[in-house]
């Protein structure tokens, strides 16, 4: 009788393993069945001359603020097609309304979501799940909620909208609705990613908190997701791994990249020194997740026993004694958010990336800047249209943003994808040289000085 027992108890252990290991996992489908990026009209462009527009507009600068900005500019990355908020292009960037907040966002969400039902020939009325990600904008009604009415989507839906988490924000969705898809079987779910540039331009003097002036355009990203198996051989992609780290436990990473006011009272977002270590702390750490998930047990084998030799040599140096894994065992195209150029360097360097790695990134930042949590999407769009991506391809997402936190994932491609999408008509300019991304600022402003700067101002 004991035996008996024993016996069932085994067996139904085993099947709890066996269930929880391949069927539910089987269950945890999230596809992606399409992405629309936004890209505004030229009359928002901010080329070199509009830019220098709005900096000579902000009395508070002095000689070493105008050419602190001006040298960040020129190293920026960014080109000359990136796209501004239209209350910062008509000179209103010191007193922007709650209707100009409300403008910005309608047009990025209504041109993205129209494009992506179109698109897709789902209805809004089809969606079960909204998720929209703002950082700086959260107005009441919500902006889901928004959404909602100008769609007259249904009564049941499931709406969410995150707030205050930077950059990262769109992974922090996708991985929302990924968990959602583990109750919810057969639905529909968007995700719309965006920031609120204009209505919190800086317009004080501090130089850390003038950056994200240099570096924030407009821009923003909606994706349809859906776990329905029935769509499986309608996807781009399915994802396979999702990892979030939240290191804002930690008070140094917590206020590196922060909204604060200055001694002056300008609300601005600061960025400290700090932020590059707080990168680097919060990135290792999600790694250390997410590396046994996607490479190969020979990888980390490979990974192990070098480490273990290395540090038994007692004449390797701390710099030789290092081992690192090699991401490309398991990962063919990498991700990364476009948030600078410094933070493009920075995560190819610690990963060993080629520049045919990084070009994805470099050109979305060259053409659209760094447009928060919809930088990602447009990284991948870059890829698809240079057709990149094959059927199988693994797609590694990086994303950093406020709080602080590192939020990646990883894509398999289920198709060949070769859609032009957002980049068509900058496909014949790309991808340009590392060398000549410089932006020309140094040609038409390296030579400012003090007498030449009060000349433009009074004229």
């Amino acid at each position: 009788m004991e035996l008996s027992i024993t016996c069932l108890l085994f067996v139904f252990c085993i099947i709890s393993y066996l269930y929880k290991r391949f069927f539910q996992k089987r269950n945890r489908c999230c596809y992606m069945l399409a992405y629309e990026c936004y890209k505004a009209t030229d009359d928002r462009k901010l080329d070199t001359e509009a830019s220098v527009r709005v900096v000579l507009r902000n009395k508070n600068l002095g000689i070493e603020q105008y050419r602190f900005l001006l040298q960040t500019m020129v190293n920026s990355g960014l080109g000359e097609e990136t796209y501004g908020p239209r209350n910062v292009l008509a000179g209103r960037e010191e007193t922007p309304t709650l209707e100009d907040a409300h403008s910005e966002m309608d047009e990025i969400m209504f041109d993205t979501l129209d494009k992506l039902f179109a698109k897709t020939g789902v209805s809004p009325s089809e969606i079960d799940i909204l998720v929209v990600d703002v950082s700086l904008f959260s107005p009441a009604p919500s902006l889901t909620a928004r959404i909602i009415n100008q769609y007259k989507m249904r009564d049941n839906i499931k709406a969410f909208s995150l707030s205050g988490m930077g950059c990262s924000a769109s992974m922090v969705a996708v991985d929302l609705v990924q968990h959602l898809f583990e109750t919810y079987k057969n639905v529909f779910a968007v995700v719309v990613s965006t920031e609120a540039i204009g209505p919190h331009w800086y317009c004080g003097k501090e130089n850390s908190m003038m950056l994200s002036n240099c570096l924030f355009r407009s821009g923003g990203c909606s994706v349809l997701l859906t776990n329905k198996r029935s769509l499986k051989h309608q996807a781009l992609m399915k994802l396979n791994h999702s990892v979030r780290t939240n290191i804002g436990s930690n008070d140094e990473a917590y206020g590196c990249c922060i909204q604060i006011e200055d001694e002056q009272g300008y609300e601005g977002f600061l960025l400290t020194r700090s932020l590059t270590k707080a990168a680097a702390k919060a990135f290792t750490m999600n790694l250390k997740v997410l590396v046994p998930k996607i490479l190969p047990i020979r990888e980390l084998l490979r990974f192990a026993v070098v480490s273990l030799c290395k540090s038994k040599s007692k004449s390797s140096t701390p710099e030789s004694a290092r081992a690192s894994l090699n991401l490309k065992t398991g990962i063919e195209h990498f991700c990364i958010h476009p948030g600078g150029r410094a933070v493009i360097d920075g995560l190819g360097k610690s990963l060993g990336l080629s520049e045919y790695d990084l070009e994805p990134a470099r050109m979305a930042l060259h053409r659209f800047g760094n447009t928060s949590a919809g930088g990602l999407w447009y990284v991948l769009g870059y890829m698809e249209a240079m057709k990149r991506l094959k059927k199988g391809d693994r797609i590694l997402m990086i994303s950093l943003g406020a709080g602080f936190m590192c939020n990646n994932c990883v894509w398999e491609a289920m198709k060949d994808l070769e859609d032009a999408n957002v980049w068509e008509d900058s496909l014949d300019r790309y991808p340009i040289p590392r060398k000549n991304l410089v932006n020309p600022y140094t040609e038409k402003y390296s030579w400012i000085n003090d007498e030449c700067l009060n000349f433009v101002r009074i004229n």
